[in-house]
């Protein structure tokens, strides 16, 4: 992000580890996903049904100490659990309206949830990750990526979003005072063979609202061909591509390269998440060299790298927990 605003076999075996992977991350758990589900959990079916009436189980999603405001992201996080998941019985902006008010938080916030709320007798949600779309000492954007299944009658649906909740600070306590939840547009029937090739690339791991921007054919092919040439050397998971992020560069009036379809934001590298310590510098360091060298003209990290052309490289803190790839068209 600028500084702060028919799925294959393979890629259905690869999304079993990579939710697991996310789970474990989290540092926290309640019971794991049970065994024989994993087709319900592909979001590249974007929301295809399923014959099982289960739900997958799903555990809280939490940030990690070394956040640069973990408060600011766990209290976006709870609210996008609450107004998306519900137990039978419990669905409606009524009960989610009950629930956003036991967090404290402005009932009015589920009149902007959009597809968090489905019409569906039950649902579970399973935060990805959350990351910055903007930090300020007052005021963050944070992304809530998130895949999410619902039950209505005996047929089960795989889907997600991605939403940029909006808070602001008082004192130490952060209140969410906004919801944009993702909006991609519908799916093109032809698409062209570099984006076509990276939705079904499985080192290229993609969320729900990021696979939807491909297919809706408002993505430009620069980022589909620095998708494929960084997943040569690298199992690449993306947090955002065009939708779900803010509209300008955050804190600015400058429009950001994300929601033209002129970036992407990656969170982890092999396996590494980027805002953990113990990830090898030298390994993010290598990856944002790789993507200039893939043609990115702004590459952001937590690593302010020398070299590059002017400004090429940059390093703030709402690019602590992830880097972004940015392109000219």
């Amino acid at each position: 992000m600028t500084p702060t605003g028919p799925s294959s076999p393979r890629r259905r075996a690869v999304l079993g580890a990579f939710v697991s992977a996310a789970l474990g991350a989290a540092g926290c758990s309640r019971t794991a996903a049970p065994a024989g589900h994993p087709r319900q959990e592909d979001p590249t079916r974007g929301g295809s049904p399923s014959p099982s009436p289960g739900l997958p189980h799903t555990v809280l999603w939490r940030p990690t100490s070394a956040e640069v405001q973990p408060a600011a992201k766990l209290r976006a996080v709870r609210l996008v659990e609450a107004i998306g998941a519900w137990a039978a019985g419990q669905g409606g902006a009524a009960a989610a309206r009950a629930r956003v008010a036991a967090l404290g938080l402005p009932t009015a916030l589920v009149g902007r949830a959009g597809p968090l709320l489905p019409t569906a007798d039950e649902a579970a949600l399973q935060v990805v990750y959350a990351q910055y779309g903007g930090i300020l000492s007052r005021s963050a954007s944070v992304l809530v990526v998130c895949r999410q299944w619902t039950r209505r009658g005996g047929t089960t649906r795989a889907g997600g979003s991605t939403v940029d909740v909006r808070l602001s600070r008082s004192g130490s306590d952060w209140t969410v005072d906004a919801l944009y939840p993702a909006r991609p547009g519908p799916a093109l029937r032809s698409l062209a063979p570099d984006i076509r090739t990276a939705l079904s690339d499985d080192r290229i791991v993609l969320p729900p609202a990021a696979v939807a921007d491909l297919r809706s054919g408002q993505v430009h092919t620069s980022v589909a061909r620095a998708l494929l040439a960084l997943a040569r050397t690298y199992r690449l998971e993306v947090s955002v591509v065009r939708s779900g992020h803010p509209l300008d560069v955050f804190g600015t009036g400058r429009p950001s390269d994300h929601p033209r379809g002129r970036a992407f934001d990656v969170w982890r590298i092999d396996g590494h998440a980027v805002v953990d310590p113990a990830t090898s510098r030298g390994l993010i360091e290598r990856f944002m060299r790789d993507a200039a060298a893939a043609g990115s003209y702004n590459v952001g990290g937590p690593v302010l790298l020398p070299g590059g052309g002017a400004g090429q490289f940059f390093s703030d803190a709402t690019h602590h927990d992830h880097v972004h790839v940015g392109f000219r068209a």
